[in-house]
Parts: C-alpha cells; sequence; structure tokens
C-alpha cells in the first residue's frame, strides 16, 4: 500500500477493531501503511477470536483487553503503553454501545440506566481516554473518535444514540480547547452509513444504508477506507493546525435535507 502520509515513528492506539470490516480496522489500515506503528485492543475473551486474525494481519504490535464499563481496565491499558513504549502520539476511540431495548425504542421513552449507559460508553470513556493519554504526549499529539450526522439531524431509526453522538461532538471540541495549549489536537469523523457489525445492531439499518445510497449527491456510499484516508491525514503532521473539528465523509449525505 503506498503511503497516504508519512506516519513514520508515530505511535497509535486503536480502539474499536471488531473484525476486518470494522471502521477502526479501515483506519488501521491506513495508519499502518502510512508507517505507523500500532496497539489495538479487544471487548473481552469471546471477540479475541474476530480481532487477533485482523490484528495479526495488520502487524499490530500488541492488543490488550479494554472493556471500558470494567473499573480500571482503560487504566491499565495506558499503564501498558507506558510500559511498553514510553508514550504515545494518537488515538483513535471508535467504540459505541446501547442497550438494545433503549435503542430500538423512543428517546422519550429510554430508560435513565440505558441512557447512563450509552453515554459512559459511546462518550464519556473518550474523556477518559483522553485524560490518560495526556500525559503521554508531552510533545502533542491527536485524538479522534467517531460519531453520526444523527447528531445534528433526526435520522429514523437511529434514536437514542443521536443525542449521545451529540454529546461526543461536544465533548471532542472541549477537549480540543482544554488540551490545546499541549499540542494534543481532537476531531470527530463523521462517516456515512458503512455496513458494520456494531451499525447492525441498529434497527432497519439495511433500509437505511439503501435510502442512503440513493439519496447521496455521489449515489455511492463511502467505505472503510474512506474514513482511514481522512484519519491518516488528521493524525499526520500535514494536519498540525487543525483541531476541534467534525468532519463529514459521507459521499456528501450532510449535504442533503
Amino acid at each position: 500500500m503506498n503511503k497516504l502520509f508519512d506516519l513514520s515513528g508515530k505511535r497509535g492506539l486503536v480502539v474499536g477493531i471488531a473484525n476486518e470490516h470494522s471502521i477502526a480496522t479501515g483506519c488501521a489500515q491506513a495508519f499502518r501503511g502510512s508507517g505507523a506503528r500500532l496497539c489495538a485492543t479487544y471487548l473481552n475473551d469471546k471477540a479475541l477470536p474476530f480481532v487477533q486474525p485482523t490484528t495479526d494481519a495488520l502487524g499490530v504490535e500488541w492488543v490488550t483487553p479494554c472493556d471500558v464499563r470494567i473499573p480500571g481496565q482503560t487504566e491499565a491499558l495506558f499503564r501498558r503503553i507506558g510500559e511498553e513504549w514510553g508514550g504515545l502520539d494518537f488515538l483513535l476511540h471508535s467504540i459505541a454501545f446501547a442497550p438494545r431495548d433503549d435503542l430500538h425504542g423512543r428517546v422519550v421513552d429510554c430508560s435513565a440506566d440505558g441512557f447512563a449507559m450509552a453515554m459512559d460508553v459511546s462518550c464519556h470513556s473518550f474523556l477518559e481516554m483522553a485524560r490518560h493519554a495526556e500525559p503521554l504526549m508531552p510533545d502533542g499529539g491527536c485524538l479522534l473518535t467517531v460519531t453520526f450526522y444523527g447528531s445534528e439531524r433526526v435520522v429514523e431509526n437511529y434514536n437514542l444514540m443521536g443525542p449521545v453522538k451529540a454529546a461526543l461532538e461536544s465533548a471532542t471540541r472541549y477537549v480540543a480547547a482544554e488540551l490545546g495549549p499541549k499540542g494534543i489536537r481532537a476531531h470527530a469523523i463523521s462517516p456515512g452509513p458503512i455496513a458494520t457489525r456494531a451499525a447492525s445492531g441498529i434497527d432497519r439499518f439495511d433500509e437505511m444504508l439503501e435510502s442512503a445510497a440513493k439519496r447521496v449527491p455521489e449515489r455511492h456510499l463511502v467505505e472503510t477506507r474512506d474514513v482511514g484516508a481522512l484519519a491518516a491525514f488528521l493524525v499526520s503532521d500535514a494536519a498540525r493546525h487543525i483541531t476541534g473539528t467534525v468532519i463529514p465523509v459521507d459521499s456528501g449525505q450532510h449535504l442533503m435535507a
């Protein structure tokens, strides 16, 4: 693979690889293809057989478990990064979750516990990772997360994840402002609908894909490699003075009413 950008020597953490079709995988491919060193996480022992073949194929240096719902696992992840590498140059946060009943119901009907869990896994975990990454980035770095335009428009069946992603985008702006003086940048990448395992949990997602493909100006949907190309640019030195953005990579979907 030709280098998109020169990431030689940069050390990156990728959180969210579930299988070869994940958005996080597309980003990891772009990072590695541009020369970065990578470590990655997997959710639990049940997920590892799906994650390991992908990370092995990518040349990820090491993988470690991280379920952000379990106290201590995020801390252990960043402690290992400090021990293994002594620092970190970028991270990609590409995880989200909401309980099925809360995700498939009306937003006004969601439970307090379901809302709290969705916010904790999908939004607060990014803030927690930013906090732990900060001391590992004395010379600056880049923090990426993944959002969706259902944060600003009502998208049928996206439901609870709309308000949660809106919170994530706002959190990204505050991270960029607070860590900017230390040279740490933050962005939220907003892909159009992509057929991934995570997205399959959204009710009638296949219909969303079909409808989007007909309506976007380019008349075709983006792929994970398109998201990866943007991610590689954002963590590269070419984007060293860009921060606090929510950037769509969606074939123009964000333009349409």
